[in-house]
């Protein structure tokens, strides 16, 4: 009994730590790639000097914000000036561990490869951790002291209260065709025939699914739903007064973020880690082919969702706040209402 708890232990430990580096190195080079995007967008190259391809510019970019002096202003209120990074960071790399990226039996034995923790409420309890973020952005602008940080942080509290709850109602229909929050039994439910049965398409969800990205990018102050920065309004929003370590952790939040979103879009309405080919593909008799496909799979598409991602930021201009707040209460919360009640009836009649 001993021994099979502690090898329970060391697996479990062993996943968090695989899974935390390769979550930090994807936050590394997702921000090259969206230099890099943004760069070909705007008739430019973008990074290109620092390694073959600038490939080694994210590395460069870390030993950068180590390296800078830690300036911390007299006047903030530190224990909470401290800590506001750090509920940011841990928020959005907490949230990963309820995600499952691959086929669930692919792992040795009875543990899984791909998953840290299976929970019957996996998507409850990212939209729990996610919430609490915003604590991380409301008390970095009340303990900096600046009127433009407390400013930045007011408006990201009211962005995210508002466009939150647009993005938990685009998602009820899903657990309502699903019968469940567990994530593996969502992404099981959309495996039969490929992306027929996605929920995107053949679950009828398009419209969720439209909701869904356009409050995830409100919910990760991207643009053009980026108003808390808004540097030609409040120098650098509820930031302004960090640097070095501290200011990078709310960037690698912030990217971080981005990430968890995608495979939260990839697993409810994208087939998670299954073939777009459904059983028409068939399974390998090399266990290790049938883990390397599903993984392939999930990242694939989560690549696709973050490229969307900075095609959006290259394309459209920034919101005015009115209209920001404006479009999620009249727009998108109604749409979200009237998407749950279409999928209940859909549902009743089949």
């Amino acid at each position: 009994m001993q021994l099979t708890f502690l090898h329970f232990f060391l697996w479990s430990v062993l996943k968090v730590i695989v899974v935390t580096v390769i979550l930090l190195m994807g936050v590394a080079y997702t921000v090259l790639l969206e230099r890099k995007l943004v760069g070909r967008i705007q008739n430019r190259w973008g990074p290109s000097r620092v390694g073959p391809f600038g490939l080694w510019q994210p590395l460069v970019d870390g030993a950068k914000n180590f390296l800078k002096e830690d300036i911390i202003p007299d006047a903030v209120y530190r224990p909470l000036y401290l800590l506001a990074p750090l509920i940011s960071l841990a928020c959005a790399l907490i949230s990963i561990a309820v995600i499952p990226f691959g086929e669930p039996n692919a792992g040795p034995g009875r543990f899984d490869l791909f998953e840290i923790s299976n929970l019957n409420i996996g998507l409850l309890v990212i939209l729990g951790i996610t919430s609490i973020g915003v604590y991380g952005i409301a008390l970095a602008g009340w303990s900096s002291n600046n009127k433009y940080s407390l400013l930045g942080s007011l408006r990201s509290s009211a962005q995210l209260i508002s466009y939150e709850l647009a993005l938990g109602l685009s998602l009820v229909g899903v657990v309502l065709r699903a019968g469940s929050l567990n994530l593996r039994v969502i992404v099981e439910q959309q495996a039969t025939r490929g992306i027929v049965t996605w929920n995107i398409f053949g679950g009828l969800q398009f419209v969720a699914f439209f909701i869904y990205l356009t409050a995830a990018y409100a919910e990760t102050n991207r643009a053009p739903f980026d108003l808390p920065e808004a540097e030609s309004e409040l120098t650098g929003g509820y930031h302004t007064e960090y640097s070095s370590m501290k200011f990078a952790m709310f960037f690698m939040a912030e990217y971080a973020n981005m990430i968890t979103v995608g495979c939260v879009a990839t697993l409810l309405f994208l087939g998670g880690w299954t073939s777009p080919l459904g059983d028409l593909m068939g399974d390998f008799q090399n266990p290790f082919v049938n883990a390397g496909l599903s993984l392939f799979w999930f990242v694939l598409k989560v690549f696709c969702f973050l490229f969307l991602y900075v095609w959006v930021r290259g394309t459209l201009p920034r919101f005015r706040y009115d209209q920001l707040m404006s479009f999620g209460w009249r727009y998108l919360m109604p749409l979200a209402m009237l998407n749950i009640v279409a999928t209940s009836l859909w549902l009743a009649n089949h």
